[in-house]
């Protein structure tokens, strides 16, 4: 069985012996995440290696996406590591707090403009909501809270306004370093943390226009008022990312879910890739196995329709990085067996593109014929992108000559890259040369019926203007 939803993996310290990469690689990983949030450059640039060449060993396309940190508000750090804050007490949050001279009475706050942005009665969170805040009194230089919800808070801990209404914008000068550096590596995709709206999208990929980069944007939503500008960002981002965690603190996590699926259908009727992330099997940074809530979890963003779900720390820094992957892989191969294909969105959509037009006629045709797979042509991605976006339980198979269209597939549900360079044939040797490669890598035999899509005008992007039914065997 070929798993249609797609695995995200972050790499960190515990991926980066081959030993640990290689079979990570193997058991099924899709996309790999650099979290541009800890470490280097030359650290990200080593593992971008490693990475190439561990799927080239093995065959595979492997997508690369890095993950800015964006204007994340953090702590300082304490002199003894951390302290333990009690409920009640009075803790503040001081610019002029030494930055490792944090005490259980204080700390440094690296954000000074928050200091302008907060009032008496709202709430922060810490530690990604384990630490509960109530401002009662903003002076100059400190806010002076009051513990409602204590614990061990460490050092560098990202805070979160409860609520949203922060200004900070989604690119700092660190990200703007980062994402230069990122294209320089050839990621194929960028995740823009803390996006407010369509603008945040368009700065990222004007500079990334300006690298000459071929790097798509995926908007990470984590804010309240990205859920509120979810349209206008849907309009101009690659794809989105729903990140739960900050995205949970802002509005409350009962709301999650909820969202969860409504940002998913969202993203599927743009006809744009859904990463679901945070904590999918967090129990696994230190158990060998997931709890049975995490594989439902996983289940269920299956089920919303989610193109790919993410692992963080549990393969960045667990202790068990491989059979994560692998359990995600259960989850996913488990639901999906039982999950039928959508297909009523063909009777409803209105069409403004033939090449969007022959992808749902496509997935039309082979929802209601005994087809073994479709085979998609594509210069750019778009055609099996929204042959995804319909889904169907019929492997879709996307040639491509480019590599980081390859990469750009790799995200797509449903979706297998496949090398293929179009360029070096005659047309009348297409057919002939597609089906040769897919019956190579065990994708179709002789009698099977596929589904072929391709343009007049070979190399051409955005010109599939034909759909032909080939029997495998019988091509001429």
């Amino acid at each position: 069985m070929h798993k249609r939803t797609k695995i995200v993996a972050t790499l960190g310290p515990a991926t980066d012996a081959p030993d640990v990469l290689e079979p990570l690689i193997e058991a099924g990983v899709d996309v790999v995440r650099l979290n541009f949030s800890h470490g280097d450059v030359a650290t990200h640039q080593a593992r971008v290696t490693a990475v190439r060449a561990c799927a080239k060993a093995q065959g595979r396309i492997v997508g690369i996406l890095a993950d800015l940190q964006g204007p994340k508000i953090r702590i300082g750090a304490f002199t003894s590591g951390e302290v333990e804050l009690q409920s009640d007490q009075i803790f503040s949050l001081d610019t002029q707090c030494p930055m490792s001279g944090g005490d259980v009475q204080r700390v440094n706050l690296d954000y000074p403009e928050l200091i302008h942005q907060v009032k008496t009665g709202q709430q922060l969170c810490l530690s990604d909501g384990k630490i509960v805040l109530e401002i009662v009194d903003v002076t100059a230089h400190a806010i002076q809270t009051r513990v409602q919800m204590g614990g061990v808070l460490k050092d560098h801990q990202g805070l979160n306004l409860v609520g949203g209404g922060l200004s900070a914008g989604a690119l700092t000068d660190k990200d703007r370093s980062d994402l230069v550096a990122a294209c320089a590596m050839g990621v194929e995709y960028i995740a823009l943390s803390f996006v407010k709206h369509a603008d945040d999208i368009v700065d990222a990929k004007q500079l990334i226009a300006s690298e000459k980069a071929q790097v798509h944007v995926i908007a990470k939503i984590e804010r309240v008022e990205a859920v509120e500008h979810i349209e206008t960002i849907l309009a101009v981002a690659d794809g989105l990312m729903v990140a739960r965690g900050d995205l949970a603190v802002e509005v409350g996590d009962a709301e999650v879910p909820a969202l969860q699926k409504q940002l998913i259908s969202q993203a599927k009727t743009a006809a744009k890739p859904v990463i679901v992330a945070t904590q999918m099997m967090e129990s696994m940074i230190h158990q060998p196995t997931p709890t049975r809530a995490e594989v439902s979890d996983v289940a269920n963003a299956v089920l919303d329709g989610a193109d790919a779900v993410m692992l963080s720390a549990e393969t960045a820094a667990g202790e068990h990085p491989v059979e994560a992957v692998e359990a995600m892989v259960r989850a996913c191969l488990g639901v999906e067996q039982h999950q039928p294909a959508r297909s009523k969105i063909l009777m409803e959509k209105t069409l403004s593109r033939v090449d969007e037009a022959v992808a749902i006629a496509t997935i039309f045709t082979a929802n209601r014929l005994d087809i073994k797979a479709i085979v998609a042509l594509t210069e750019s991605g778009r055609t099996p992108l929204w042959m995804s976006s319909i889904q169907t339980l019929i492997p879709i198979c996307a040639l491509s000559r480019h590599a980081h269209t390859l990469g750009w597939l790799a995200l797509y549900r449903g979706v297998h890259p496949v090398y293929f360079d179009v360029m070096t044939l005659e047309h009348a040797q297409v057919n002939r040369s597609v089906i040769q490669a897919l019956e190579a890598q065990g994708w179709v035999e002789s009698g099977d019926l596929v589904i072929l899509t391709k343009g007049d005008h070979l190399g051409q992007s955005g010109g599939a203007n034909a759909m032909k039914i080939i029997e495998v065997g019988k091509v001429r």
